[in-house]
């Protein structure tokens, strides 16, 4: 009897726990998901979205760069490799306007014409690794963050190079504005600059207490976000260079792979490596949506890196993941 007792205490306690467990994931996790593009089933290496998130720039090993639009839910280019050796992109951005993109392998990179789905050429590097890369709205305006330490903006259609040197260790994250006029950039060192690219000059110096992996700039350039490997992620006001708000993170060691402001700088959309997807309230810092990005097909453990989000201008967030699939979300 003493022994049929404890047998269901155990059954009980272990009921209670599966329960709660559930509880909270529903609690976590929202279920809104609006609609899911399966772009490369064998996943990709590199995926951007577009501002407005109709567009979606992804390599895969298998296909190279392709170009969908979401929102026809169609492939309007297949690039193929960016050099000749199919080395492996890494990195990518599309300009705030959605005309040019940018992607990276480790040692180069290529700009492509998005409106005529052509390239605009490729270019080498040999003092560094390509750890991110952003694109000005001309297509001529580039940054890369390099493994030496360096931020390097070059542009284009001059063959100016600008190495900004600030850091003293690795650069992780960099953006540009719209304009080309303005870099921020964060790395290894605990800092985060917005600098001047027609100067070098810094114009606000953004510290944290550990290693910063991501930055992003409003599109008017009143608003900056940085995030280190710890539990802080920032929101900065540009007018002033002082924090606006710290984000309200439940859990620790929230490694931010991407994140992207509103148009009207509002709201702040993030992804991590493991899958989750959220939405902030830059004003509050508070959270306002939380979603799970599908895994890569037959994954076990079933896994995503969120590579990018973007803000519809409906308010809905799209997510683009190294599974290879794009997903929107909403939080009606």
């Amino acid at each position: 009897m003493k022994r049929n007792q404890t047998l269901m205490r155990k059954v009980f306690h272990i009921v209670s726990f599966i329960l709660a467990l559930t509880t909270l994931s529903g609690c976590f996790f929202s279920s809104s998901e609006v609609n899911r593009w399966i772009l490369t089933p064998e996943g990709a290496t590199s995926f951007s979205l577009s501002r407005d998130g109709r567009f979606a720039l992804l390599h895969s090993a298998k296909q190279g760069i392709l170009l969908w639009d979401l929102q026809q839910n169609k492939k309007l280019a297949d690039f193929g490799s960016q050099d000749p050796h199919h080395n492996t992109v890494m990195s990518s951005s599309i300009s705030d306007n959605n005309r040019f993109a940018i992607t990276a392998t480790a040692q180069n990179f290529a700009v492509w014409d998005l409106a005529w789905g052509k390239s605009d050429g490729l270019w080498s590097l040999s003092d560094g690794v390509i750890r991110d890369v952003d694109i000005a709205n001309n297509g001529q305006h580039v940054v890369l963050a390099l493994s030496n330490g360096k931020a390097l903006y070059i542009d284009l259609g001059t063959g100016r190079r600008l190495e900004f040197l600030a850091h003293q260790e690795k650069v992780n994250s960099v953006a540009v504005s719209a304009n080309g006029q303005y870099v921020l950039s964060g790395g290894n060192d605990y800092f985060a600059y917005l600098w001047d690219t027609r100067s070098g000059q810094i114009i606000h110096t953004f510290e944290h207490t550990s290693r910063i992996n991501r930055v992003a700039l409003q599109r008017d350039g009143k608003l900056a976000m940085t995030a280190d490997g710890g539990n802080d992620i920032f929101i900065w006001d540009l007018q002033t260079g002082k924090k606006q708000v710290a984000l309200s993170i439940r859990l620790r060691q929230q490694n931010l792979s991407s994140a992207r402001f509103s148009d009207d700088g509002t709201m702040l959309a993030t992804g991590t490596p493991s899958r989750r997807v959220e939405l902030w309230d830059t004003t509050t810092g508070k959270n306002i949506g939380r979603w799970e990005a599908a895994p890569l097909q037959d994954a076990r453990p079933p896994s995503a890196v969120v590579y990018d989000v973007a803000i519809t201008p409906s308010g809905q967030v799209v997510s683009g993941t190294s599974a290879g699939i794009a997903q929107t979300w909403t939080t009606d």
